[in-house]
This record gives C-alpha cells, sequence and structure tokens, in this order.
C-alpha cells in the first residue's frame, strides 16, 4: 500500500475530518447548490488563480444577491471584483462584478479561531438548527461547553480579527438559510487543518446546513485525479471493505498493513528503508517539501521511474538508475486493440464523465498510461491471475471490474456514457451519515494557550501566481498582484516593511526556524501587499526549501506549507535577484 498520492500534498485532511464527522470525505454540494445558496462563505481559497471556473459561480451567485464572505490572510483582487472574459459586455464596457459582501483577513492559521468565534456568536443568540441537531447529530454539549469556555480575548488573538468582525460574519451565516461552506489549501496546509475543517463542519451542522439544497461543505480539489483516485483506492491506509472487494475480485490477498503517504515515502527513501519510486505522472521533486532533504532521498534510490507527458525538473533528480517513460495526455488519441478509448474522471462535486483525447499523438510509439501499468504488471507477474493484457484492449473492460469493486459504480460503462455522466451519491445529501453513530458528530477543539515567544517573528505561506499551474510556471508574471517579470518575491505588510526598516524591492534571505535547524532561500524581492502584520506570502515550488519535512498536518499528514515560521535577513552584497 506503498500508494503515495497528491491528496497527501493537498486535501487528505478534508477527507480525514470529514470521514470522521459525516462518514464522507467528500463535499457534499453540486454545481445546482451554488445557484440556491442565500451565502457562500470562502476560507484560503483564491479562485481568481486556482480556481476560475468556481470564480464564474461566484460571479453569477454575487448578481443575483448571494452573500459572499472571505476569510484569507491575502487580499486577493480576483475575490474583490470579477470581468468575465466569455462576457461582451464586460470585455467591451471594462465592467466587473463585485463578488465578496464582506472579506476578512485573519492572520495565517487564524481561520480555527475565528470559526470559534462564530460559533460562540451564534450559541450567545440562540442561532441554532435544535430540531436538526437532536435528530441528526452527537456530541454536541460537549462541543457547546468547550466554544461558551473559550474566552474572546484569546479568539481575537488568534484570529487576527476583532469580536466585532468576527460577530458581524456570524450574523450574516445565521440570516442565511442555506449556506455553503468552500475551503482550499489555506485551510489543509496547516497543522492544525483537521481541528479547523472540522470546526467548518460544526459551523455547519449547527444550522442544519447539509442535505437541503444550497448548502453544505465545499472542499475545492483542484484537478481531476485528486478525487477520483482515492475514489479508485489510491490511498497509502485503503479501507478493510474495499481491500476484501478487490481480492475477492482478482483472486489475490492485498496487503493489509498502512504504506507510506507522499511524506513518509521521502522519509523511507532518505533512510534507505525505500529503494525504487515508480511515478505516474506529477512533478515530485518540485511538489514535495524541504527541497533538500527530498532531492537526497531521491538520489539514494537504486531506481527512479517517471510516467510522463513532459519532461520536468524531477527528471533530473534521480536514482543510481532512471526511467523515463514518455506516456500519451489526456487530450491525445488513445487508440487500443478495441478502438480510441476515453478514461474516466471525478471532479470536486463528485460527476463522474468520460473524457477523450482528440488530438493525433506526438508519437506513434508512446503509450498510454494504463497500458504502461499492464505491461509492466504482465512482465513482472507472470502467474498473475488478473489478464493485464486483455484488460488494456479496451478500457470498458476496466470499467466492468471498477463496477465490482467500488460500491457507486454498479453498471459503470452504460451510466458514464449519459450525457454529463453521473453524479456519485453522497449519503449526506440525504442526511443519511454512515458513521459508528449513525450521526453526524460535533467534534470538539479548542484553542491552544499562547505559549512562549518563537524565534520565527513571522509566518510564511506559500502561493501560486497567475501564471502558473500547480508546479508548471507558464510566466513570470501575477497580473492580480502586481508582479512582473520575477517570481522569487516576499509579500510583506508595510507596517512590518516600517518596523524592520526596509523598502519595498529589498533583497532578503528567508530563513525557516524548526527544531532541527534553519532551512534557507535566498535572494527574495520584497513585495509590499495588504496582509496582516507578521504574515508574509511567497511562490511555490521556491519556498517549498522552507517547509520541513515533518511539519505536517496532525492526522493527516499534508506539509504544512501554510504556516512556515521564518525569520529574514538582507541579503548579501551582490546577491541576484531572481
Amino acid at each position: 500500500n506503498n500508494l503515495p498520492d497528491c491528496s497527501n500534498l493537498c486535501h487528505e485532511a478534508s477527507g480525514v475530518a470529514l470521514i470522521e464527522q459525516i462518514g464522507s470525505g467528500k463535499g457534499s454540494v453540486t454545481l445546482e447548490d451554488f445557484e440556491r445558496a442565500e451565502a457562500i462563505f470562502v476560507f484560503g481559497q483564491n479562485p481568481g488563480t486556482n480556481h476560475p471556473r468556481m470564480l464564474g459561480e461566484l460571479r453569477a451567485a454575487a448578481k443575483r444577491g448571494c452573500r459572499i464572505v472571505v476569510f484569507n490572510p491575502l487580499r486577493e483582487r480576483g475575490l474583490e471584483r470579477f470581468a468575465n472574459p466569455q462576457s461582451p459586455k464586460d470585455m467591451l464596457t471594462g465592467s466587473s462584478t463585485s463578488i465578496a459582501s464582506r472579506y476578512y483577513q485573519p492572520r495565517i492559521g487564524g481561520d480555527l479561531a475565528a470559526v470559534t468565534g462564530m460559533l460562540k456568536t451564534l450559541l450567545e443568540r440562540d442561532a441554532v438548527d435544535r430540531v436538526f441537531i437532536a435528530q441528526y447529530t452527537t456530541g454536541f454539549d460537549a462541543f457547546v461547553a468547550s466554544v461558551q469556555a473559550t474566552p474572546w480575548e484569546r479568539i481575537e488573538a488568534q484570529a487576527g480579527l476583532s469580536r466585532a468582525q468576527i460577530e458581524e460574519a456570524a450574523g450574516i451565516y445565521a440570516r442565511s438559510r442555506a449556506t455553503i461552506m468552500c475551503w482550499g489549501m489555506g485551510i489543509t496546509q496547516h497543522a492544525r487543518a483537521v481541528a479547523t475543517i472540522q470546526m467548518l463542519m460544526n459551523l455547519l451542522l449547527a444550522r442544519g446546513n447539509i442535505g437541503k439544497p444550497g448548502a453544505g461543505p465545499c472542499p475545492v480539489r483542484g484537478h481531476s485525479n485528486v478525487q477520483g483516485d482515492r475514489t479508485m483506492g489510491i490511498h497509502e491506509r485503503p479501507a478493510a471493505a474495499f481491500l476484501d472487494a478487490l481480492g475477492a475480485e482478482f483472486g489475490f490477498a492485498p496487503p493489509r498493513e498502512p504504506g507510506h503517504d507522499v511524506v513518509g515515502a521521502i522519509e523511507a527513501m532518505r533512510t534507505g528503508r525505500a529503494r525504487v519510486l515508480f511515478a505516474m505522472g506529477g512533478n515530485f521533486a518540485a511538489a514535495t517539501p524541504d527541497a533538500v532533504r527530498t532531492v537526497a532521498a531521491l538520489r539514494r534510490c537504486d531506481l527512479t521511474v517517471h510516467v510522463s507527458t513532459k519532461l520536468n525538473r524531477s527528471h533530473l533528480v534521480h536514482g543510481r538508475e532512471a526511467l523515463i517513460l514518455p506516456c500519451l495526455g489526456r487530450s491525445e488519441i488513445d487508440l487500443q486493440a478495441g478502438g480510441p478509448q476515453a478514461v474516466t474522471v471525478e471532479d470536486s462535486m463528485s460527476m463522474v464523465h468520460l473524457s477523450a483525447g482528440m488530438k493525433a499523438p506526438a508519437s506513434p510509439l508512446l503509450l498510454s498510461e494504463p497500458a504502461i501499468v499492464a505491461r509492466l504488471a504482465a512482465a513482472t507477474l507472470p502467474r498473475s491471475r488478473t489478464p493485464w493484457l486483455e484488460l488494456i484492449g479496451d478500457y470498458d473492460r476496466i470499467r466492468a471490474r471498477i463496477a465490482k469493486v467500488v460500491p457507486g459504480f454498479e453498471d459503470f460503462n452504460a451510466r458514464v456514457r449519459v450525457p454529463g455522466g453521473f453524479h456519485l451519491r453522497h449519503p449526506g445529501r440525504e442526511r443519511e451519515f454512515p458513521t459508528a453513530s449513525g450521526r453526524a458528530t460535533f467534534h470538539v477543539h479548542a484553542l491552544e494557550v499562547a505559549g512562549s515567544a518563537s524565534a520565527a517573528p513571522f509566518q510564511l505561506m506559500s502561493v501560486r501566481s497567475h501564471d502558473q499551474y500547480n508546479t508548471t510556471v507558464y510566466g513570470l508574471d501575477d497580473r492580480y498582484r502586481g508582479v512582473r517579470g520575477y517570481r522569487r518575491v516576499v509579500f510583506i505588510a508595510r507596517a512590518d516593511l516600517d518596523a524592520l526598516g526596509w523598502t519595498a524591492g529589498q533583497l532578503v534571505d528567508i530563513h525557516s526556524v524548526w527544531h532541527d535547524g534553519e532551512r534557507h532561500a535566498r535572494g527574495f524581492t520584497l513585495v509590499e501587499y495588504d496582509i496582516p502584520c507578521g504574515c508574509l506570502a511567497s511562490y511555490f515550488p521556491e519556498a517549498n526549501a522552507l517547509v520541513p519535512l515533518d511539519h505536517v498536518a496532525e492526522r493527516a499528514g499534508t506539509p504544512a506549507s501554510k504556516a512556515i515560521p521564518v525569520r529574514l535577513s538582507t541579503s548579501a552584497p551582490g546577491t541576484k535577484a531572481g
């Protein structure tokens, strides 16, 4: 079960939190719910750069009067106003739509405290749905006791927001009869990510905002395989029921012990416990934390293999032996013995649909990813009962086997051919919660009592630029943040610049402060920005070198890339800007 995957780096905390709380690790909302919501709360997400399709949904919601409330340390232009490039009126007149009704800027990591304050306000005003709570939930009394015992002084200090601001946000929520809660990696890439997500879910449960139109949780995942591969069992801790079904269908005994997630895989390679890395897509070396240690770990491998559609930096960081296996991209025609093939994908709204390439392959020698896996399996497992080569002749055969293993995929081949695909049932939409109690669970997460002063005066979060998709950088501009021609930047508040006696444009080195020593990234340009004091932001993958390997989300293992304790120093004379 050594199946580290992209979810380990982004929304693992969402899955852990939601499975415990409502029995499913996915969001419950559909696009139709965005059309019916009276309020949409957006925590730790920047759709203007990362999810432009969602920005269109927010624009439509705002135009019909839905209240959109944003919590984000960075003031993001795309969340304030949006001009639709597909709207002739917007393009011809230069007009745009106001998105956020309210925009709150908590300090980095302050969302947990802010949500605690909102819940405290709801309880003080008795603005909770007691009928829903009594009928569908458990754990409410212990949750109430914890929230009521939390002093406002602690909430304000940790949130970086005033009591009045938090109460205002709670009032908007209380007046809404149908609310969606959205969150992105600004929530999941923190040490207390699971706690924060469960408090967001507590907020939804407190007013019955699940299992009704226009309401529910919406973890916004970034691309089409991050949710779908987990549905198909790609997990370092696969469920026993899945392993039972997989073993029964294919006639073998799957291993039961947990495997390595991404951080665990790096540590296993670093210590020599893992000797081979086989990477299906991605850019492992650039996407992962603690760059120096990750590079050293990869170079200790006996063999590294990358199945890729294009060259990337990870191909230069390899083991003693290395293979690059070029494959077809999803945009290319995949011709097998049974004719042109299509794969299936699952989006953040649990919609499953076909995806078939339309372009001629770059080379007739290219194989598809399924074909590469099947040929490798046939060559290395000659006594396997699985007909590997037969299965890839027609992907319908693979889907027929999936239908026998994965719940919700019955009659897979017929349903996926319905225009638009099909929606995977989410029990929470019918207010069914497959937890141990059969109810949704309120979870208790107290705010930490402030400890001693840290040697790191700043918290830094890594972000994307506008000309970037994941680790793929298309250009050096970030138009929404006013950056042109370079990427090694640090966004910093004007008050912090003044306190340090520095000016925008100055070059600095960043040093992350951790128990095992400092990590360094040098030659970054200071950019004045609207961000809370004590908070910084910088682009990844450039900032990945600063993320300690063991700085992860509790119980989820996701690198805590949105809250890196750092200090700054002036760069040495002669340092060049990046």
